[in-house]
């Protein structure tokens, strides 16, 4: 398995320009909290206990996270966790507000993160590796916390990986 600074730094490789950047720090988070709302109608009973996709999919995101860092996997729980709690109110709203809103936001969130691939010119990770599709919301969170002057360690190896 690869290491944090690996998959970041593969990701950050296809996000140098600022402007890509900023748009998927506010594209993602509308792409996860959208797709949670999506999974959120999905459920099923288990001992008497309502599980929904959204929440398997939190489970499994948040799973390799801590494989990934504890510290960030901790934060990433926060983050996912809060989505799914989010989700799971727009999933309770009458069918056509649901739709509406998590598909509107779902589209809303990708035409932002396009528009950070025209700024950076190239194609997004994901498209190379569906890896970037789980990297992303951990690198939103890392860029975050860089710009807050927090984890220079992990920015240091990501950089020497991505200048190599």
């Amino acid at each position: 398995m690869k290491t944090i600074a690996q998959h970041l730094a593969q990701y950050a490789s296809y996000h140098r320009n600022m402007r890509n950047v900023i748009t998927h720090i506010v594209g993602i988070p509308i792409i996860v909290v959208s797709v949670a709302a999506l999974l959120a109608r999905l459920t099923l009973e288990v001992n008497g206990i309502t599980l929904s996709a959204a929440m398997l999919m939190a489970a499994a995101s948040i799973l390799f996270y801590l494989r990934l860092d504890i510290g960030l996997g901790l934060i990433m729980a926060v983050l996912m966790s809060g989505s799914v709690i989010i989700g799971t109110e727009v999933a309770a709203l009458p069918m056509m507000q649901w739709l509406v809103i998590s598909v509107g936001s779902f589209v809303v969130g990708w035409i932002i993160q396009f528009i950070g691939h025209y700024f950076e010119g190239r194609k997004p990770a994901f498209v190379d590796d569906l890896s970037g599709l789980a990297i992303g919301p951990l690198f939103v969170t890392v860029e975050v916390l860089f710009m807050l002057g927090l984890r220079r360690d992990l920015r240091e190896a990501m950089q020497q990986r991505v200048n190599a």
